[in-house]
């Protein structure tokens, strides 16, 4: 774990904890990341309701209500799939926040996308925000990025 990191999942767990605000997770690309990474923060169960790991479409659709039509017409490597995984696991944990991440790790494409195309969405009850990452490396460096970038973008809408 580096620096960085720590240092931005600590600032995230104190900063949602001073203004009482809680947060839940949807993760494929990440298996479960960024939840981790914001419970190793001590008296991160004060803001964090829990998380989906949606790792297969199926999972998707079935734990997330994503349509198997957005999942074939879209990509599963998508903004509207981001988007979508974001805002609904937010609405099934009652949380004032969500993180989503879903992308190709590698080492070889999947869905006709190539490695280290990544979607990260954050849902608010005002907006959802997302941004695409095109990362380089190896499927551990691209996971590990990811986890970062979605850490970083959290905190700079809670911190602007």
């Amino acid at each position: 774990m580096t620096t960085k990191k720590a240092d931005l999942q600590t600032l995230i767990v104190k900063t949602m904890k001073k203004r009482g605000l809680t947060l839940a997770t949807a993760e494929s690309i990440t298996g479960g990341g960024v939840a981790s990474a914001i419970t190793e923060v001590p008296g991160s169960s004060d803001i964090f309701l829990g998380g989906i790991v949606s790792y297969s479409d199926a999972s998707k659709t079935k734990f997330l209500g994503i349509s198997k039509r957005v999942l074939t017409k879209s990509s599963p490597v998508s903004e509207i799939v981001a988007t979508s995984m974001a805002e609904s696991v937010r609405r099934e944990f009652g949380a004032d926040f969500a993180i989503a991440t879903t992308g190709v790790a590698g080492p070889g494409k999947a869905y006709g996308q190539k490695a280290g195309t990544v979607w990260v969405a954050i849902a608010s009850k005002r907006e959802t925000v997302t941004i695409a990452l095109a990362l380089t490396g190896d499927r551990d460096s691209i996971r590990k990025a990811t986890i970062e970038s979605a850490l970083a973008c959290l905190s700079r809408i809670l911190i602007p």
